[in-house]
């Protein structure tokens, strides 16, 4: 019962996401204040299922859009949705390809196992003076779609094949989540980082052996808007810069004036 009860939850929430990501695309002003601070989320996913014989990393990019919530001090609470994100693995062998009971074909090509979540992270952030971030937390993720996908050539042509398989893929995915980054400018501006996540919930239905995703994401994170915060933060980095290069006027005129009166 709990179980559905969070399937049904995660398929509402994703179901409008989309139009969500626009929505907040318009609003991002509106969104970010003085202790939230709203944006884009986007990167590359390199991902491993384990325990399978194949252990070719699946590399896929993602886009999302993340919320950081100021809690106490310099702790926030990251969140938001990955709503492209692909879990999976590459290079599948003749042994996954068995144990997923996958049709194969008598021409030369790539099997790939491609599993697309709804990418939900809760994680704890700690933002250092120097700009630096790590945080640490729980994630979930609800599967959309899952396919073998099977490439070869045919006359010079890339062939591509579906075969759909999420019924043998459980909805839901939840593991920890552990990563870290640098904001390019202090208090406004892109940040980047890593984060490494490790399933703990068995990716595929009722297997004797335990096969959990595992994934890298490089990530990129830019905030859209800016809070009254930020915006007095970059009117008085302005004033600074126009303050020095005043100065430097100054400075410049002054040498002059010493140097004809000598």
């Amino acid at each position: 019962m709990k179980k559905s009860f969070l399937i049904i939850v995660f398929f509402l929430i994703s179901f409008s996401m989309q139009s969500q990501v626009l929505i907040a695309l318009l609003l991002g002003d509106k969104l970010n204040t003085g202790k939230i601070e709203f944006g884009l989320d986007g990167g590359v996913n390199f991902s491993q299922i384990g325990n399978m014989d194949s252990n070719d990393w699946h590399r896929k990019w993602n886009l999302g859009f993340y919320f950081d919530f100021k809690m106490k001090n310099q702790w926030y609470l990251n969140t938001g949705v990955l709503v492209k994100a692909d879990y999976g693995l590459e290079s599948l062998t003749a042994e996954d390809l068995e144990f997923l009971n996958a049709t194969t074909y008598d021409v030369d090509g790539t099997y790939d196992q491609v599993i697309s979540y709804f990418v939900v992270p809760a994680l704890a952030k700690y933002k250092f003076d120097n700009n630096i971030y790590v945080e640490m937390g729980p994630q979930f993720a609800l599967m959309h779609k899952a396919y073998i996908d099977f490439n070869y050539k045919e006359d010079g042509i890339t062939v591509n094949n579906q075969e759909d398989n999420k019924d043998m893929v459980n909805r839901i995915d939840m593991g920890l989540a552990a990563g870290t980054g640098y904001r390019l400018l202090k208090g406004l501006g892109w940040t980047v980082g890593v984060r490494y996540y490790y399933g703990l919930l068995d990716v595929y239905k009722d297997q004797p052996d335990t096969r959990r995703n595992q994934s890298l994401f490089l990530k990129l994170m830019v905030p859209i808007g800016l809070s009254d915060v930020q915006k007095a933060e970059v009117d008085k980095m302005k004033a600074s810069k126009h303050a020095k290069k005043e100065q430097k006027k100054e400075a410049k005129k002054a040498a002059k004036t010493a140097k004809h009166n000598s």
